[in-house]
């Protein structure tokens, strides 16, 4: 899905299936529990979600925060460009979710309380992560959070069940098991935190059912 030649309506499709494979996963339930701690006591968060795809985490959190009369302001960035018009196709107006295209370092400057990203990680090289990890370190003003997979045999081997239960298209069939297969243990998060200079911040590397691994900070 990654293949910039992709044709436009097959990307829609492909992001269409992979967000009902997230909602049969439950993979919003970690970061919406990761909003609820870091929003104690706030009524106003402005969040940027890094490589928003089809836009299905952002209007979780948007529905999440209008039931709790937090005040969202929610920007998403991708970096392909087919994926805007496709999400905001997907998105009640009324949501006000603001989905730009482009590099998510050109947006740091504009200054949020949460930065997330969900199954984006493990897209990223050595250098991208650490200086990915750097950048929602040093400019989210409450916290962050990396949610992504957990690589693990019992995964690689229910996702084709899952994917063929659900009629998921091929490509998120296949796509699916090398994102698995490319996702990181707990003990090699540590060390991607070293590497970004950060082992020393109360960063913490929780598992959640099923089969997720997030990385998360709370100032």
């Amino acid at each position: 899905m990654d293949d910039p030649g992709l044709d436009p309506a097959t990307y829609a499709a492909v992001l269409k299936d992979l967000a009902r494979v997230n909602r049969w996963t439950f993979a919003a339930r970690p970061t919406l529990s990761f909003l609820a701690r870091a929003m104690r006591g706030r009524t106003k968060l402005r969040l940027l979600d890094v490589g928003f795809g089809q836009g299905d985490m952002l209007r979780a959190v948007a529905r999440w925060a209008r039931k709790r009369g937090i005040e969202a302001h929610l920007v998403g960035v991708d970096l392909n460009p087919m994926s805007e018009a496709i999400a905001r196709a997907a998105t009640d107006p009324a949501l006000g979710i603001d989905y730009r295209t482009g590099d998510y370092a050109d947006l740091l400057g504009d200054g949020y309380d949460v930065i997330i990203s969900s199954l984006v990680a493990h897209h990223m090289s050595e250098p991208q992560l650490a200086a990915f990890l750097r950048a929602m370190e040093q400019h989210s003003r409450v916290g962050w959070l990396v949610n992504d997979l957990h690589r693990h045999r019992l995964a690689y081997a229910l996702f084709p069940v899952l994917t063929t239960m659900l009629r998921a298209h091929p490509i998120v069939r296949h796509d699916g098991l090398v994102s698995i297969a490319r996702s990181f243990r707990p003990a090699e998060w540590r060390a991607k935190l070293d590497t970004a200079g950060l082992s020393c911040s109360p960063v913490r590397i929780v598992r959640t059912f099923p089969f997720r691994l997030c990385v998360e900070r709370l100032r």
